[in-house]
């Protein structure tokens, strides 16, 4: 259990209600050799903003109203997916440092994003042609395991055929890939895993240059609150104040959501491609031990319960070309 010093709820004069100031709020990771633990990092960083959300936070606007001046205005990169609750993080914290153009599918979060449907092969052609990025992230999928052995021939569609769209778009306009992959990629255990295993040697055969990042349950305050993702529920919790049941069977490495942009904008900055980067912290956790961390400090029970589910073996992240610890 995560040992919490201090007060981290947060007023609204403070925060001033607004996305752009939330999302800067988690603290950055600590000076010295190996900065924060990364587990208490991600708790900390998650606390604050889910404080601010139960302060009321959760209606702020999408737009800053002081937007950052952009520090590369020659890198153009695409977001593929940039309504998703992933995609619409990295929108926020990589538009600041880059041009960047988002498009989405069925959640047009932002006016600028441009209607995309990446299994209409024709669609994602002239998109990608009429954009003409440098850089495309492609983090469009349905990560649902439940859904893709419902509907597998939609999965296959959705989450491996149109990546095949993507990286021949991509390949048309000499552009670099980087993939949001999974961890469940390497040693696939149901369909989901497996197109995105497919997916990633998909990738590989980008012409530019590609980068696989593989996250694990990913946890951290996204511009979509909407979408049914691990950390959104978490909200859902604290909007609603009433008790919650989380699994301890399932044991993974948070993934901070915030260092997924971290280390695109290191990799991008420093030209760093043609691998695929675990990004995880190295501490084994359960949803039940995320949620109780998050979740108790501000008065909500959370009861374990045993629902007998698969533990992926740990992995390492190697960040150390990026010039900074890795979590």
């Amino acid at each position: 259990m995560v040992e919490y010093k201090g007060n981290f709820k947060i007023t609204i004069n403070e925060l001033r209600i607004n996305i752009p100031i939330l999302l800067r709020f988690a603290p950055r990771r600590g000076g010295g050799k190996s900065g924060l633990d990364g587990y208490s990092f991600i708790i900390r960083g998650v606390a604050q903003l889910a404080s601010a959300f139960a302060w009321g936070a959760k209606g702020c606007s999408f737009k800053s109203s002081h937007p950052d001046k952009i520090m590369d205005d020659k890198t153009k990169i695409s977001i593929i997916g940039a309504s998703s609750y992933v995609g619409a993080r990295l929108y926020f914290d990589l538009k600041s440092k880059f041009i960047v153009v988002g498009t989405y599918s069925s959640n047009q979060l932002s006016k600028n994003f441009i209607y995309l449907d990446i299994t209409n092969k024709k669609e994602v052609e002239k998109v990608i042609n009429d954009i003409r990025p440098n850089v495309i992230i492609h983090v469009a999928n349905n990560a649902s395991a439940k859904w893709c052995d419902t509907y597998p021939e939609k999965a296959v569609l959705l989450n491996q055929t149109a990546t095949q769209y993507i990286a021949d778009s991509a390949n048309k306009v000499n552009a670099k890939l980087i993939y949001i992959s999974t961890m469940g990629a390497v040693k696939p255990s149901n369909l989901y895993g497996k197109t995105k295993s497919k997916s990633e040697k998909i990738i590989k055969t980008s012409k530019y240059g590609y980068l696989i990042l593989r996250p694990s349950l990913i946890l951290g305050y996204s511009p979509n609150t909407t979408n049914d993702r691990p950390f959104n529920r978490l909200l859902k919790n604290l909007d609603e104040g009433v008790s919650a049941v989380y699994d301890t069977s399932w044991k993974f490495q948070p993934t901070y959501i915030r260092h997924m942009s971290e280390v695109i904008t290191a990799c991008i900055n420093n030209k760093i491609f043609n691998r695929s980067i675990v990004i995880a912290v190295t501490e084994m956790k359960s949803r039940y031990d995320t949620a109780r961390d998050i979740l108790t400090p501000f008065g909500i029970k959370v009861t374990p319960v045993d629902a007998k589910d698969s533990t992926f073996e740990v992995f390492k992240d190697d960040l150390s070309e990026l010039n900074y610890p890795r979590l």
